[in-house]
């Protein structure tokens, strides 16, 4: 089963300049909550573009994990898309969008996810990881609108 997660945030900044902000991968590390001890483990610097690779580590309840997306498609500055090619899920595309509105930008997050181990990865969605993927999320729309506000 496959599940979605979506975030829409507006900031009062010009779109290439919220899309070069998204573009740095080392602002992943500002946009990701500091109980998931997210490092970039790719050495700098980091080109995107469609292809590109980006290794990280993260720890989810406390279990260490090792991540690595690819960026899928690249469009400036208004979208990108980077799926996992290594990771806890059976699925994972990130699209980001960016759009010039009333004098600013508007963020969209859409994420596709699917977890493995079937009716097991349901229910565990349902219990746990539905919820953090909110706080995550949550805390990254909060932490956009305090960086470029």
């Amino acid at each position: 089963m496959t599940y979605t997660l979506h975030r829409e945030t507006w900031v009062a900044r010009p779109l290439a300049e919220v899309f070069d902000f998204f573009s740095r991968p080392q602002n992943l590390e500002r946009l990701t909550p500091q109980w998931l001890q997210f490092r970039i483990r790719t050495p700098a610097p980091i080109s995107i573009a469609p292809g590109a690779e980006i290794e990280y580590s993260i720890r989810v309840h406390g279990v260490p994990v090792h991540w690595k997306t690819v960026i899928e498609s690249w469009h400036p500055p208004y979208e990108f898309v980077d799926v996992q090619a290594k990771g806890p899920y059976k699925l994972w595309r990130h699209t980001h969008r960016f759009a010039a509105k009333d004098g600013g930008t508007t963020v969209t997050d859409d994420v596709e996810y699917a977890l493995p181990f079937g009716i097991l990865g349901r229910i565990v969605n349902r219990l746990q990881v539905s919820r953090d993927l909110a706080r995550i999320f949550d805390y990254r729309t909060e932490q956009v609108r305090e960086l470029l506000g």
